[in-house]
């Protein structure tokens, strides 16, 4: 993996598969490369590190000319950085070139099997195994070829493909990974991205599991697994391009973080009505909850910090057992699920491989699956039984903020639907809630406005070398967040514990100066946490407390440092706890210099196991 991106038409194709892939940029890669087709046969021309160094090689587009081609921003799976490694793969005779996301999983047997053919291997990725074997199976039609190959190839992959012998088509091939292809009146395109291809068409097609693509100059064939020809209606992309820009911002994350209270507005808006919760985009029967015995929360990442919200919202508001699980880990934990339960998958891209391979696993076991995804028409959205979206339009900074925000709004919605369906909320608390949820957009930016007072807090902590992170209950489930952000994008060692286990074990950590986030905005275990903290400074932790504002004065007497959010209901807290933690996060990073958008060996799309 990481980014892909395909062009063949009317115009030079260098000069746009390096603006593609410039596009792409924000899903993490270390390295580059282009093959394109030219007078002498394929070029492939590649280079380690960043894409200015493969745009220098290149000048600037201008060095290889050409009018098909394919490129790709690799981050290391199989094989370190290296220009051997990086993709576009070549096959032996320099007949086919490859570009790849995923991972094929038995590429040892096919490269073993291979070599004992003769074929000589120039990298250590799985990826060439895909190029040397389409080469092996080739006998003048490169979609048979392609078609033989996938025959023999186990894991997951998005495919671009080209042939030295056959200069007017690109074939495209895709399992379990994102692929879209568009045409336009300069030609047809391929990306694993829309944002690689948006400023060319709006109109994009979605090529999905087991389907292989034929690109020309005058448009787009698509065929299944059995090679039957079939048709895609198009998907018309409604965001502007200026949404994946940085609009004047120094980094995509502080744009995101700004757009958070008209992303929060945006998702809850058409779902409030008249004081009600308006999910007719849910097919569930109005008894469905009865016979539900369990609700599974599955999720990878920030989304995971999100399910745990979820879980103890849901537990506390509709009284129905909720499990918060690791996607990664319940698809290897024999998990005991059903009918009758219903699991909850969470996912920005609606791509996650763990969190989709889980769910599979899960409807294949009878339960009933309900996504909560912000890109329309991944394949998550489109195999889930029902679909909620969050229409945080796309988010580019490897660290999620908006998108974590739009599915806390959509988890409260869910909630306050699932309790009156239930019958487990009484109408007061119901409509003070739902009065609650038209104020955070407002309480968030009053928040994003003191943003230079996290900036003085992250002046003083920068330097800590460990940071720890405390709470209880959903402040806990914030603290997970907080400490990831913390070291996804500045590389400071940070974790996060549920405050009441501190004495068995981890208080041991604390040493004179270390500095300790205490989150004390649930309201029931105030006063605990607040022994929490008087436990850890006594053990010489510097605190940085935050609390609601009923709380100031309290924290402000008790702690190093102190934020006070508005006050708001406890179960919605967690919208407005989570903000200064990015930005103390952002601050953070960029006090140390580091590169928030592009943060090292992390990709905006976790699309391999």
């Amino acid at each position: 993996m990481c980014g892909i991106v395909g062009y063949i038409g009317s115009e030079q194709v260098t000069p746009i598969l390096l603006d593609g892939l410039a596009r792409l940029e924000y899903r993490g890669y270390d390295s580059a490369g282009v093959s394109v087709h030219t007078e002498q046969g394929l070029t492939v021309i590649k280079s380690i590190g960043r894409l200015q160094s493969l745009r220098d090689v290149l000048s600037n587009g201008q060095a290889v000319s050409g009018t098909s081609g394919i490129g790709h921003t690799r981050w290391a799976t199989h094989g370190q950085p290296s220009d051997e490694n990086s993709h576009p793969h070549i096959s032996q005779q320099g007949r086919i070139a490859v570009v790849h996301n995923g991972i094929i999983e038995n590429y040892r047997q096919l490269k073993e099997a291979l070599q004992h053919m003769g074929v000589k291997f120039t990298s250590e990725t799985d990826t060439e195994v895909v190029a040397q074997l389409i080469e092996h199976y080739y006998e003048g039609d490169l979609l048979d070829a392609v078609y033989s190959a996938m025959d023999r190839i186990e894991g997951s992959y998005a495919l671009g493909i080209m042939c030295a012998d056959e200069p007017d088509r690109i074939i495209a091939a895709r399992k379990d990974n994102p692929l879209i292809m568009a045409q336009s009146d300069i030609g047809s395109f391929l990306a694993s991205d829309v944002t690689a291809i948006l400023k060319y068409t709006r109109d994009v097609l979605y090529l999905d599991d087991g389907e292989v693509a034929v690109l020309t100059r005058d448009g787009i064939s698509v065929f299944n697994a059995y090679r039957e020809r079939i048709y895609k209606d198009p998907f018309r992309i409604e965001w502007e391009i200026s949404a994946a820009e940085k609009g004047g911002y120094e980094h995509f994350m502080f744009k995101e973080m700004m757009e958070q209270p008209e992303v929060f507005r945006k998702t809850i808006a058409p779902r409030l009505q008249n004081g009600h919760v308006n999910m007719s985009e849910l097919k569930l029967p109005p008894d469905y909850l009865k016979n539900v015995g369990k609700i599974y929360v599955i999720a990878c990442g920030s989304a995971y910090h999100a399910g745990v919200v979820a879980k103890y919202n849901i537990e506390k508001l509709v009284r129905i057992p909720v499990e918060a699980v690791l996607a990664s880990e319940f698809r290897y934990s024999s998990p005991i699920v059903g009918e009758g339960d219903l699991v909850l998958v969470i996912s920005q891209s609606g791509e996650t491989l763990d969190t989709l391979a889980a769910m599979r696993e899960a409807g294949r076991l009878g339960a009933r699956t309900l996504a909560i995804v912000n890109v329309v028409g991944s394949t998550i959205a489109k195999e889930a039984d029902d679909v909620l979206y969050t229409w945080a339009g796309p988010e580019i900074a490897v660290a999620t903020t908006k998108a974590y925000t739009a599915q806390l709004a959509v988890i409260y919605l869910l909630t306050l639907h699932l309790a009156e369906l239930a019958g487990t909320i009484d109408a007061k608390e119901f409509a003070e809630i739902v009065a609650e949820l038209d104020q955070i957009p407002d309480k968030i930016q009053k928040i994003l406005d003191q943003k230079e007072q996290l900036q003085y807090f992250a002046s003083l902590y920068f330097n800590n070398s460990s940071i720890f992170f405390i709470g209880r209950n959903l402040d806990y489930a914030v603290c997970m967040e907080g400490s990831l952000k913390l070291k996804e994008i500045s590389y400071i060692h940070s974790e996060a514990y549920a405050a009441g286990e501190l004495k068995h074990g981890t208080i041991s950590l604390i040493e004179d100066g270390t500095l300790v986030v205490a989150l004390a905005s649930y309201e029931k275990l105030f006063d605990k946490l607040m022994n929490n903290v008087e436990e850890v400074k006594a053990r010489g932790a510097s605190v940085l407390c935050m609390a609601q504002e009923g709380h100031r004065e309290k924290i402000e007497k008790m702690s190093d440092s102190a934020f006070a959010i508005p006050d708001c209901h406890a179960c919605l807290a967690p919208s407005l706890e989570v903000i200064p933690l990015q930005l103390f996060s952002y601050y953070v990073a960029l006090i140390r210099g580091c590169d928030i958008d592009k943060p090292r060996n992390l990709a905006k799309s976790v699309t391999v196991e």
